[in-house]
């Protein structure tokens, strides 16, 4: 899919979610704008229930706003039906979510080859690329294994892998190194800002400020509203990672 270089990867406008009706209504979300352009690293921060992976599923059109327009590289997800929004979040959108656990009957290389056999690609060719996903991971040697087998960190970096394949342009992380020893947090910030670096957008929600120097901009949220935007490599110092 070509999309128009202008074309934000993300465009959260007017957006706001309420969970519950008439007294019982609470707004967990909003107003808030929110864009992220092709190519860009935007870390989210924020103290929980802040509406931080709110933010990310109305990103993922895992759930629709209450009001205002999600745009996903210029596409209303509001006017997309049910069929086009699976193929959204096959083709498009990557996922690392804390709850979106990888399928149990299913090696690792089985994993993270699903979104692209889903998409049509031949079994051969999507193990293939499946394999290169996890070798850049650190996983090469681990694909046969079934998630049963695997540490919560390594199980983790599977579900990295499998947001990466195909030709998925906008990634969203929530926390995707929670169960990740430094070393390997690290490992998977290099493989985020490299994404990124190639044209990918990502966004990361993080409490780690150091995952967050990662970004080229740190978006921090409080009650359900942006309350600042910081340039990321304000906050990385002279020790931190560098582009």
């Amino acid at each position: 899919m070509h999309h128009a270089d202008d074309v934000p990867a993300l465009a959260l406008e007017a957006v706001t979610r309420v969970h519950g009706a008439g007294h019982a209504a609470v707004r967990v979300l909003g107003p808030l704008a929110l864009t992220v352009a092709r190519g860009e690293f935007v870390a989210i921060m924020g103290p929980s229930g802040a509406g931080k992976s709110t933010l990310l599923s109305l990103a993922g059109a895992l759930d629709r706003p209450t009001e205002g327009c999600v745009r996903v590289f210029g596409r209303d997800l509001a006017g997309l039906s049910r069929a086009e929004l699976a193929a959204l979040r096959r083709r498009t959108i990557g996922y690392v979510f804390q709850e979106l656990n990888l399928l149990p009957g299913l090696t690792a290389l089985e994993n993270v080859a699903l979104p692209l056999e889903l998409d049509g690609s031949p079994v051969r060719e999507a193990r293939a690329e499946a394999q290169e996903a996890l070798v850049r991971l650190g996983l090469g040697a681990l694909g046969a294994r079934f998630p049963v087998d695997l540490s919560g960190g390594e199980q983790q970096r599977v579900a990295l892998a499998r947001a990466f394949v195909g030709t998925r342009s906008l990634l969203l992380a929530d926390e995707p190194t929670g169960a990740l020893d430094s070393l390997t947090g690290e490992l998977v910030m290099r493989q985020l800002r490299a994404r990124c670096d190639a044209g990918h957008s990502a966004v990361l929600v993080t409490h780690d400020a150091s995952h967050a120097a990662w970004a080229d901009r740190v978006v921090s949220l409080r009650d359900g509203c942006v309350v600042e935007h910081a340039t990321a490599g304000a906050t990385r110092g002279s020790g931190g990672p560098r582009r």
